[in-house]
This record gives structure tokens, C-alpha cells and sequence, in this order.
């Protein structure tokens, strides 16, 4: 994946080191990133250049200077990032005069002496504490230069100016007077500031960067680094129709071609019979956490494999996203049905067999298929997932076993591994670790799991990397309005809650009771009903993906597998903090007298799959931390967060710290425009003009080999 420690402006990065986290936080990175313990001498280039850069911004106005920490310069690839590809800081933001992007790469050096090889090598010298000579800074930001500026750098295909220093804030120009000789290095990229140089440090940073604030120029860097993903439904809203999700990428690449590849050696060919009867089936094990891809690669495979010619089809346990693809899709009914199922609809096995069966959210299979439509001698008599096996020659499960939140969900890696060794099946498993979703904020998908206890690691401060934001608000009705601005100025978003309010249907009239309620503020849950209710609310299967979904609150039930800008989450009383733990409480409700109406008698989960007195404390505990593992992650630029209970609000606000609104807070004004992407469902084709352009691009894409 791309590297990178922080991005933050220079204000708020020093901000951040005056609550004495920037330092840990870049350590923390750092070991994620696979570099190990971070030496002092990194840790002190962090506490003192990198701050010494940021003082100078704000000492020449320029505090709203964006500053990448660490990162590498050339578009992701897969694969580690070796130290010696990266920068360590890259500048960012507008020229005053052009209005374009403005970027200087900045090497930071704690050098307070320097000397000379020899007289005839302009490129080496000596530094105190180094064994072997080093090269001249700008000989670095040469190479740097041109992996940011060349074909294949993260600048490409923008307009921009470029340019880049080193600064040794620790020396004199005397002291380094090697590093400045009429034979040193020159160019855009060669420029070298001293401690006596700061005053032409200022001017030039002046010259460089506007002091207005605007959109987040470092947005471009982000997007070339594949660190902000396109959601899932707006890539394939955008793919005209042809069904092109993701431009995989890293392990998402290996895992699609293996199946792939796979698919070939074993099935037949496409519209022809076997001379001999082939029965080799395989089953293919894809497991990985919220946000890392795993729907991206079966919805591009699905895609991929239909246009080659197999019969496949795309299975998920989650009505909400399947009616969120059928919406924005523009399907019609019979066209998704030939695409798309649910993992209840094979109990009668296909004859002959499909060629390959995905089947996403895999976590969610159930240990019998139920279909409330059919009658009881239609239902299921075997284990659901023996029936998705029948159904296919290669089946491929996508599994997060962090997003099961029913009992009755049974799906394990145990569970089909099982399954495919009773039929003497070859499974290949593979795991998935990049992190696409949440802003791709590793540190954010980490702090929310060691937040709810479901890692081994001890819960702490967040700190903000400007990839993904958190805040945590007092009261309903201030989430309810930063959720609300967010939408009205065209971002994504919902309000989500723990489900510990009663849900009541529709009445007579199609009008929704306003069950979540705290104190006076009261919303009504999404709709369960199959269709639009009084007021213009969307039923519950589209309510993710409608626009009119704003005013009611969903739950995990409605919100698995899909995702939005901003993201609201409400913590109710099924899971409290007390003093140093947390503590998981069931609920109770009562009906009242007079409206008939359902109330919560007692706080706590009303969930009735979930808070049954058969279900022991334990497992009771684990479905209640992995909802709210579902409804934290749900967000792809910031989830505000509210509790019910008064003091796990101050745990929460301990551990998230006070808001810097003007700074941290990614509001959709700060995205340049031609990134700020916007949702419209697809208008519907037949299927004769979907079949012409998938073969139009399986056309095109054989040309290129």
C-alpha cells in the first residue's frame, strides 16, 4: 500500500504536538508500515525539524500549508515502500499567482556540519556520526523530483509547479559551506536553507504558496496514492453501465487473478459441452475487515467473468446492498435476479451448475436457508452453505468475521473450510489487509477496534492523520446538524444508532412513529415497509442509497456493506462505559396503554435476535462490540459520534480530545471540485445495450496484448 505517517496543515500540525501526540502517533506509523521501532534519531527529525518547518510556515503566514509526512512518491503498486523512496515532507498547496497546484519536497536534515570528500566530488561528503560519506541533500531531491514529475509520479496529468529544498535548520551556512559551492547540484528541486537562511526560507515559502484558505490541495496526492477510494456505488454508477467497479490494486489484484486463472483450468469452455465429463470443483476463501475490498474484487470478477462468457452469479445475506446495486444500477427485476441472489435462493441446486457462485458477506450465512415467501416444503433441509457449494463448480466466499452480529449468523472460516473437506474440494484461502475504506486510515480502523475491545491492543488518544476525522458531540440535535450541513452541501451521509429503541411498522396512514428518542429529540428508524410512506421516506431496502433517507436513523441491519461521506453514529445503552471496562446491557420495552404504541421500560439492547435471554453474556457481548464495529466503519471521510450515557460521552470525549472545527474537520468545500463526486442513480438500459458494451470493452482490452 502507499505510505504515508500524517497530513496535517502546519497549524494543526503543531497543534498536534502541543498535546504531545504528533511524536507517538508518527512512531505508531511507522511500525505499521513495517519499519520497525522508529530510531531516536527519526523521532528527533519529528520533534524538532519537522516542527522547526512548521513554526517557519506560520511565521510566514503560510500556516494553512498543507504537510505530507513520509510518504512515497509514485502511484501505489502493491508491495512495501523501501525507505529510500521516501520524502520526507511534501509541501502542498496553491501558487499565489497561477492559482495552480504548488509543491515543494522538502528533505530535513539535523546536520549542524558537513565536509568534503574530497575536492573533485561535489556529490559526497562527510557528516558527524555517519560512517560512510552521504550524498549532497539535492542529489536525493533530484531522484525525488523526477519520480513526482515523471510518467508514472502522483503530479501527472496536473497542472503544477514543482520545485523542493533541504533544510538544515541546526547549521550555519559556514558550518555547511561544502553543501553550497558554485559546483553543487542546481535546479527547481536544489535550493538549501541554514539556520542563517531562514529569512529567504520565509520569502521563498511566501513565494510559493498563497495565504488564502481554499479547497485541500493535498486531496490530488491523495487520490494518485489510491488512499481515497471511489465508493463502491459511485464507481459503479459511473462505469457506464459496463460494470467496472475498482481498478484493483495490490493483494486485490493477486486474489482476482488466482480465481480467475482458476476458472479456466477448471471449468469448460464457454458454450461447449465437455468431451469428458469434468466434475473438479474449487472453493476460494477470501477473509478480510471493513474497508478491504473484498465486495470491490467479487463485484469486478462478477463483471469480468459474465463478459468472458461464464454463467456466474453475485449472492450476499444482505438485502440492503443488494437493493442499494439494483437502485443505483438501474436494473430492471429480471435483469438483477439473473445477476444477482441471495444466499437463501439456491436451495434448489441450478441444473447444470453455474460456473462460479460469489458469495459476499460470507460472515452472515445462516445455518438453514429460510425464505419467509416460500412454503414450508420449499424451505431449506441442509446447511446453507452445502447448498451454496451444490450450486457452482468454483464458489468464492468474501468473510469478515468482525461484522457478524446476529446468533444466527454462522459464518466461519471453520464452517466452510468444514464444508469443502466433506466434499473433498480444493480451498485456497487468501486474507486482505489494505485498508480502502475510512479515508484508507489504517490508524483509525485500529483505534476503532481497540476502542470496543475487539483487539489486544490497549485503547488511546486518537490522534488525526487527515485521513479519516472523528469528533464527539454532546447532544443529537448537534450531530443531527453537522450531518445535515454536510448533505445539503452535497456530501453522503446518514445517521446510524445501536439498535436500543423499539421499531414500529408504518400505521394505517403510512406515517412513522419517532421511536429513538432522547430526551426531546426524536427521529423515526428507517422504514420497515416494501414501500414509500407518508411523508416521502424510502423503504428500508433503499434507505442507505435514497436521498430522502436523511431524516431517519438507521441500524447495522440497513447500513452493513455500504458506506457514506459522513456518518453519524449513535451508541445507546446496550454498551456503556463504567470506571476502566465496558459493560453490555439488555433492554426492555413496554407498550403503552393509551397509543399502543412500543417504549423502552428498561435501557439496553432491544434487539429481539440479540438480547434473548438465551443468547449467554458473552456472545451477547460480541454482537453488541461488532455492530458498533459495522456502524463505525460506515464513514469514508468522519464519523461523529454520540453516546446516550453521560459518562462513556466523557470516556469518548477523553479519548477523542477537543475539535479543531476550522482545521480537522474535512467538510466537502474542502475537496476540489472535480473530485467532489457526486451520486446519481444510472438511468436503465436494456440488456441489449449492457451485453454490447461489456463485449465493447472485452474488446478493446484484448486489443491491448
Amino acid at each position: 500500500m502507499s505510505m504515508l505517517l500524517l497530513r496535517l496543515s502546519a497549524r494543526d500540525l503543531l497543534a498536534l504536538n502541543v498535546r504531545r501526540r504528533l511524536v507517538p502517533h508518527l512512531a505508531d506509523r511507522w511500525v505499521h508500515f513495517g519499519g520497525g521501532e522508529s530510531s531516536k534519531g527519526e523521532r528527533a527529525a519529528w520533534a524538532e525539524s519537522l516542527v522547526s518547518l512548521a513554526q517557519d510556515l506560520m511565521a510566514a503566514e503560510r500556516g494553512n500549508v498543507e504537510m505530507i509526512v513520509e510518504c512515497s512518491p509514485t502511484k501505489d503498486k502493491g508491495g512495501e515502500v523501501p525507505r529510500s523512496g521516501l520524502i520526507d515532507v511534501v509541501l502542498i498547496g496553491r501558487h499565489p499567482g497561477e492559482g495552480t497546484l504548488s509543491v515543494q519536497l522538502v528533505e530535513l536534515k539535523q546536520w549542524s556540519s558537513v565536509t568534503r570528500v574530497e575536492a573533485a566530488t561535489s556529490d559526497l561528503v562527510y557528516v558527524p556520526g555517519y560512517d560512510d560519506p552521504v550524498e549532497h541533500p539535492a542529489v536525493q531531491l533530484r531522484k525525488y523530483y523526477a519520480l513526482f514529475t515523471g510518467p508514472t509520479g502522483l503530479l501527472n496529468g496536473l497542472r503544477f509547479e514543482c520545485g523542493g529544498f533541504a533544510y538544515l535548520h541546526n547549521a550555519t551556512d559556514e558550518s555547511v559551506m561544502p553543501l553550497l559551492g558554485v559546483d553543487a547540484p542546481t535546479g527547481p528541486y536544489a535550493h538549501l536553507y541554514t539556520r542563517d537562511s531562514r529569512s529567504r526560507l520565509l520569502k521563498d515559502l511566501q513565494r510559493h504558496f498563497t495565504a488564502e484558505d481554499d479547497y485541500s490541495a493535498a486531496e490530488y496526492l491523495l487520490h494518485g496514492m489510491n488512499l481515497r477510494n471511489t465508493p463502491l456505488l459511485d464507481a459503479m454508477v459511473n462505469s457506464n453501465g459496463q460494470d467496472t467497479v475498482f481498478t484493483l490494486r495490490g493483494r486485490q489484484k493477486d486474489v482476482a487473478r488466482e480465481v480467475l486463472k482458476a476458472s479456466e483450468l477448471i471449468l469448460d469452455r464457454p458454450g461447449q459441452e465437455a468431451l469428458v465429463p469434468h466434475p473438479q470443483r474449487a472453493v476460494f476463501l477470501i477473509t478480510g475487515g471493513a474497508g478491504t475490498g473484498k465486495s470491490a474484487i467479487g463485484l469486478q470478477m462478477r463483471a469480468d467473468l459474465e463478459a468472458a462468457g461464464r454463467t456466474v452469479k453475485y449472492a450476499s445475506g444482505s438485502r440492503a446492498f443488494n437493493s442499494a446495486i439494483k437502485e443505483y444500477m438501474g436494473y430492471t427485476q429480471p435483469e438483477f435476479r439473473e445477476r444477482f441472489g441471495y444466499f437463501n435462493s439456491f436451495v434448489d441446486a441450478p441444473n447444470p451448475p453455474l460456473d462460479v457462485l460469489i458469495c459476499d458477506e460470507a460472515h452472515r450465512l445462516r445455518d438453514r436457508s429460510r425464505n419467509r415467501h416460500r412454503p414450508a416444503a420449499e424451505q431449506g433441509t441442509k446447511p446453507q452453505v452445502d447448498e451454496l457449494l451444490d450450486a457452482s463448480r468454483v464458489t468464492v466466499f468474501f468473510l469478515d468475521a468482525g461484522q457478524t452480529v446476529r446468533p444466527h449468523e454462522v459464518g466461519t472460516v471453520e464452517l466452510i473450510e468444514d464444508a469443502a473437506r466433506r466434499r473433498d474440494v480444493v480451498l485456497r484461502r487468501y486474507g486482505l489487509v489494505e485498508q480502502y475504506r475510512c479515508g484508507g486510515s489504517d490508524a483509525y480502523v485500529h483505534w476503532v477496534r481497540a476502542l470496543l475491545g475487539l483487539s489486544t491492543q490497549p485503547v488511546h488518544g486518537w490522534v488525526p492523520d487527515g485521513l479519516m476525522h472523528i469528533e464527539v458531540v454532546d447532544t443529537p440535535e448537534e450531530m443531527e446538524s453537522i450531518i445535515g450541513s454536510e448533505f445539503k452541501a452535497g456530501a453522503t451521509a446518514r445517521m446510524v444508532a445501536g439498535y436500543c429503541w423499539p421499531w414500529s411498522k408504518p400505521d394505517e396512514n403510512k406515517n412513522l412513529e419517532d421511536d429513538v428518542r432522547i430526551g426531546d429529540w426524536h427521529r423515526p428508524w428507517n422504514a420497515s415497509s416494501e414501500s414509500f410512506c407518508a411523508k416521502g421516506e424510502p423503504p428500508s431496502r433503499i434507505w442507505p442509497v435514497h436521498d430522502a433517507g436523511i431524516g431517519q436513523i438507521g441500524c447495522v441491519y440497513t447500513a452493513q456493506g455500504l458506506e457514506w461521506d459522513w456518518c453519524g453514529v449513535i451508541m445507546g445503552d446496550d454498551m456503556v462505559w463504567r470506571k476502566d471496562h465496558w459493560i453490555f446491557q439488555r433492554g426492555k420495552q413496554r407498550k403503552d396503554h393509551e397509543t399502543g404504541v412500543k417504549r423502552v421500560a428498561k435501557p439496553g439492547s432491544l434487539d429481539p435476535k440479540v438480547r434473548t435471554s438465551t443468547l449467554d453474556d458473552d456472545e451477547f457481548a460480541r454482537c453488541v462490540r461488532n455492530a458498533y464495529h459495522v456502524l463505525l466503519t460506515r464513514a469514508s471521510r468522519a464519523t461523529v459520534l454520540y453516546s446516550t450515557d453521560e459518562e462513556t460521552r466523557q470516556h469518548l470525549r477523553k479519548l477523542v480530545g477537543e475539535t479543531d472545527v476550522q482545521g480537522l474537520r474535512p467538510t466537502l468545500a474542502n475537496m476540489p471540485p472535480e473530485l467532489r463526486i457526486g451520486r446519481q442513480r444510472q438511468t436503465k438500459r436494456s440488456r441489449r445495450e449492457r451485453k454490447a458494451l461489456r463485449k465493447a470493452k472485452l474488446k478493446n482490452e484484448m486489443m491491448l496484448f
